[in-house]
């Protein structure tokens, strides 16, 4: 028998290898078409959200202490003669809420008649509280008065101070070496102007906020007295604060803040009620 050459077992060997390649190819290739598709996995849509609606710009609301600061710098312009500061003007429709404190001192005489007091009545447990708005000519504040124009609304007390409470009770005292000290006038108001023939709606015309209502003894604190709550905006005005100096220019100067009132309430300041409520149709 003959022997296979080196060559020939070459031969052989590659021949096999290529008929196990060509086989294997064919099966994968077989394979490949006889075997299931996958089916494609549909994606579920989600739907797009609409845009947020745009929200309306928050409208900021002047409390006591950003009222006094632009009362503040519309005096100093007075007194020193400049043009009303641009920030006091953009003030001009601006809402606000006022509080002033009063009755800190404690219940009020019988006889008194205060542009704000109370009284409590112990036998009969009644409180009595009245709020008297103040009146003036529009001439009082520098305007031309000929067609009977006119203002109402309140002095403030203690417009150095921005508390919404009443102060702490201090023993009067003065420095050593100086002359007694002598409280001057009122220097702040608030008020709404209107013409002579205003519609009784938009203004109290002098008639007196009164509030009658029995509380027991203990929910009434003299040291915390009652609050006038006055809430609407800075008048649409281009001197939504005006100054006058009667006495001349060494006197401090007497403002008043403009406003359009949309509401006065008064409040026990000992548990925050609200003792009465009135609103006014400003007619913006």
């Amino acid at each position: 028998m003959r022997e296979p050459s080196i060559r020939t077992s070459r031969l052989v060997i590659a021949a096999g290898l290529a008929a196990v390649i060509m086989v294997g190819g064919a099966g994968f290739f077989l394979g490949r078409e006889t075997a299931p598709r996958e089916t494609p996995v549909a994606r579920p849509v989600v739907p797009a959200l609409p845009a947020p609606a745009p929200q309306p710009p928050v409208e900021r609301l002047l409390h006591r202490a950003e009222l006094l600061a632009l009362v503040r710098e519309a005096s100093d312009a007075w007194s020193t003669g400049d043009r009303l500061p641009d920030g006091v003007r953009r003030a001009a429709g601006q809402r606000f809420e006022l509080v002033l404190p009063f009755g800190c001192n404690g219940p009020a005489d019988p006889d008194a008649r205060l542009p704000m007091q109370w009284s409590y009545d112990d036998e009969r447990q009644t409180l009595r509280v009245s709020v008297i708005p103040v009146q003036w000519q529009a001439a009082d504040w520098g305007h031309d008065s000929t067609d009977g124009s006119r203002a109402e609304g309140f002095w403030v007390a203690r417009p150095w101070s921005s508390g919404e409470r009443c102060p702490a009770r201090r023993t009067p005292s003065t420095p050593s070496g100086t002359e007694p000290i002598t409280l001057s006038g009122q220097s702040l108001a608030v008020a709404q102007f209107l013409p002579a023939d205003a519609e009784s709606r938009l203004t109290r015309n002098g008639r007196s906020l009164d509030v009658v209502r029995r509380i027991a003894r203990g929910e009434v604190d003299p040291d915390r007295g009652f609050r006038v709550r006055i809430a609407g905006r800075v008048d649409r005005d281009a001197e939504p604060v005006r100054c006058v100096q009667p006495g001349g220019t060494d006197q401090r100067p007497i403002c008043v803040l403009k406003v359009r009132m949309d509401e006065i309430a008064i409040e026990n300041a000992a548990n925050d009620d609200i003792l009465g409520r009135w609103p006014l149709a400003s007619g913006r």
